[in-house]
């Protein structure tokens, strides 16, 4: 294998940092184009540039800004249908959220969430039968979402910081909507009635969340309750099952900031 030396070395950096293409660099200084590649990766990692890595800012641990909203509202994602998983052939946890193929709106805005809250790191989508993982990966995970934990999620004690009730409180509303996408739905009931001697048809939307952690059920209850939903619990057997809103009142207040999966 052939060595280069140092001067080498920073004479491609510095055509690198002046905006010059690996490629370019490589042909000019007469050096295979992965080694150059390897020296940039080298280089970015010293300078803590690269996505995912400990030195990527956190709003938690450098103060840097958090957008809130997004931050609501995956929150809210996390809580329904996500997980965080650190695999031993990987250094880096990564944070997953599972959305069916039906809903590519909501894939859609899973990403832009991920990528609002942590814009330094890489989102992508994992193929799966009938639905796709959307994926990011980060060092700081464990600072955005504390309610990780070994086991299942209704398993054991889910309760937000107060720094995250703060946020949920400020943007009640997109932490809603983010419990809806993962574990709910809107749906339309109909009834038929005898009027005048006749049977006719009734329709009515109604509002369903199901989430068999008692926690969880609560504080989507009580964000509810803070933005004048009324709602009703119903049972399976003897088990609380879903968190229905049928008022028409409340189901216009619902359509108006949430709406239906799209």
């Amino acid at each position: 294998m052939e060595s280069h030396g140092s001067t080498v070395r920073q004479e491609a950096l510095r055509l690198l940092q002046s905006g010059i293409a690996n490629a370019e660099v490589a042909r000019r200084l007469g050096v295979p184009t992965g080694t150059v590649g390897y020296w940039l990766h080298v280089d970015r990692s010293r300078r803590g540039d690269c996505p995912g890595r400990p030195s990527s800012k956190c709003p938690r641990c450098h103060g840097r800004p958090l957008d809130e909203q997004a931050y609501s509202y995956l929150l809210g994602l996390y809580l329904g249908d996500g997980h965080i998983i650190q695999y031993s052939r990987h250094r880096v946890p990564s944070l997953m959220i599972t959305c069916a193929d039906d809903w590519p709106g909501l894939m859609d805005a899973c990403e832009a969430a991920m990528r609002a809250v942590l814009p330094d790191n890489k989102v992508c989508r994992v193929r799966r039968t009938g639905c796709r993982n959307v994926k990011v990966y980060s060092t700081h995970l464990w600072c955005l979402f504390p309610q990780h934990g070994p086991g299942k999620k209704h398993e054991r004690r889910i309760m937000l910081e107060p720094w995250q009730q703060r946020i949920v409180d400020a943007h009640p509303w997109e932490f809603l909507r983010g419990l809806i996408h993962s574990d709910g739905c809107r749906i339309v009931n109909w009834t038929t009635r005898t009027v005048h001697g006749a049977s006719k048809r009734y329709e009515y939307p109604r509002y369903l969340f199901t989430n068999k952690s008692d926690d969880i059920r609560q504080l989507y209850c009580d964000t509810l309750d803070k933005v004048g939903v009324a709602w009703k619990m119903t049972r399976r057997g003897a088990d609380p099952f879903n968190i229905s809103v049928a008022r028409r009142a409340s189901v216009a207040l619902m359509d108006a900031h949430i709406g239906p999966k799209y």
